[in-house]
């Protein structure tokens, strides 16, 4: 197969395109190089899809550009068999400074690409949406995809548009589309500025972990293997199609809990500090992933406390140029 993985130098998009090679198929990036954060980390996952390709023996392409281009997105789209769109503005605290432009990038860009795949024979169209889609109702937790979609920030609604209308693009066009509602993806190569980044730079380098607000909110963590696992069921299956789709880790943490945790096994004689916690982020998020194990025969295989451990390690393994780029965020 030839994937076409958007965002494929960012995080989750860089470890789908890894993948992708590693099974065998052929893979075009595409990826605007943004420096939302610093451009040593894409590069890094740039220069691995290159050694996987080699080693692999498959074609691989990567293009530095912006899916708001419809003539490039149109040409990179027909000459493909699936579309993996992870390209987006990310982050729900910058999204409210920037409004417009993440409506720019996150609901003009994708329909960019819809509106490529319905005039190609384009196999399946596998967009990441995110768990912020259902903002902060505490009486929905765990969220389930029947449960009323209620964004608090831009960056949540710019990802619900975005993925209503790929559901609409599967319904009217006979697009085979699908959007999985990612629950805070963390593993090695994260975005610095992502908490469990910072908590085990921190603690590694003497500096207390920081906990905006009281630190009860919790969150549903989710490793990137697992997030990997259940895009590439989607090569092969077509029971998502025209359907969203929870993907989590059916569990959660207070973040005050993970920071301790991570300070406790790095750090223990740290005190940890308390910060003013940001009106945009939701108070809790845990996943129903029910919907993912019916159709996809999902079953995170890392529990948080697994997780983080394989990313401590993997952290200490990089830590000469992964850890100058975190202190930096």
């Amino acid at each position: 197969m030839h994937v076409l993985v958007t965002g494929g130098a960012g995080f989750i998009g860089g470890h789908l395109a890894e993948a992708f090679l590693e099974d065998g198929h052929d893979v075009t990036v595409i990826d605007a190089m943004d420096p939302f954060y610093d451009l040593g980390i894409k590069e890094y996952t740039l220069d691995v899809h290159r050694e996987v390709a080699d080693r692999e023996g498959v074609d691989y392409d990567f293009v530095e550009g912006d899916i708001r281009n419809e003539e490039l997105v149109n040409e990179l789209v027909d000459e493909v068999d699936y579309v993996y769109h992870q390209a987006a503005k990310a982050g729900v605290r910058p999204s409210v400074e920037a409004p417009r432009e993440y409506d720019e990038v996150n609901v003009d860009g994708t329909l960019n690409l819809l509106d490529a795949a319905r005039n190609t024979d384009l196999e399946r169209f596998v967009m990441a949406s995110s768990s912020s889609v259902y903002g902060g109702r505490e009486e929905y937790v765990p969220f389930s995809e029947t449960d009323p979609t209620m964004p608090v920030s831009p960056y949540g609604a710019s990802k619900l548009a975005a993925e209503r209308y790929a559901c609409a693009y599967n319904e009217v066009y006979d697009v085979s589309a699908v959007a999985l509602r990612y629950f805070t993806v963390y593993g090695p190569r994260m975005r610095p500025n992502m908490a469990i980044s910072n908590f085990v730079s921190r603690c590694l380098n003497d500096k207390p972990p920081v906990v905006y607000g009281d630190g009860t909110q919790t969150r549903d963590f989710t490793y990137i293997a697992d997030i990997i696992e259940a895009n590439r069921t989607l090569l092969d299956s077509d029971a998502a199609d025209g359907e969203a789709v929870n993907i989590g880790s059916t569990d959660n943490i207070e973040i005050r809990t993970l920071a301790k945790e991570i300070r406790d096994q790095l750090a223990p004689e740290l005190e940890i500090e308390y910060a003013e916690r940001y009106d945009a982020d939701a108070e809790h998020t845990l996943a129903d992933t029910s919907k993912a194990e019916q159709l996809l025969d999902y079953d995170p295989d890392h529990t948080i406390r697994e997780g983080v451990e394989k990313f401590i390690e993997w952290y200490r393994q990089n830590r000469e140029w992964y850890e100058p780029l975190v202190m930096a965020s």
